[in-house]
C-alpha cells in the first residue's frame, strides 16, 4: 500500500468573507452579517421561537425565520438594530475609516465591526 499526502493550501481569509469573494458593498454586507447573529444568538440564548419574538418584539415572524435563514438583503443596519434593541440588547459599533488601497480594492478587512 502507498502512503498517498495530498497538497492541502490554507490561505488566511480577511476577516470579511465577502471582501475575500469580492462581494460589492463587502462591509455592510458583513456588519448585516454579524448583527444578524447577534440576533440568533439572542433567539438561542432565550430559547424563543420567532412566534415568541414576534409577541415579544412586535415583528413579524416572518422577519425573524428570514435573519434565521441569513436572508439578509431586505434588512437594513438599522433595521437589524432596532430589532436587537426591541429583544432588549445595546448595540455599539465601532467604525474605523482608511485610505482604500491605489487600485480601488480593498487590501484588508473591511473595518466595520460590530
Amino acid at each position: 500500500m502507498t502512503d498517498k499526502t495530498d497538497d492541502i493550501e490554507l490561505v488566511r481569509g480577511s476577516g470579511n468573507v465577502f471582501a475575500d469573494f469580492d462581494a460589492p458593498d463587502a462591509g455592510l454586507r458583513q456588519l448585516r452579517a454579524t448583527l444578524a447573529a447577534e440576533v440568533i444568538k439572542t433567539l438561542d440564548k432565550e430559547r424563543l421561537t420567532v412566534r415568541d419574538a414576534e409577541a415579544r418584539t412586535g415583528i413579524a415572524a416572518a422577519d425573524f425565520s428570514r435573519i434565521r435563514q441569513a436572508k439578509l438583503d431586505r434588512f437594513t443596519v438599522d433595521r437589524l438594530m432596532r430589532i436587537l434593541d426591541r429583544l432588549n440588547r445595546d448595540v455599539r459599533v465601532r467604525i474605523s475609516v482608511a485610505p482604500r488601497a491605489a487600485s480601488g480594492k480593498r487590501s484588508g478587512p473591511s473595518h466595520l465591526a460590530a
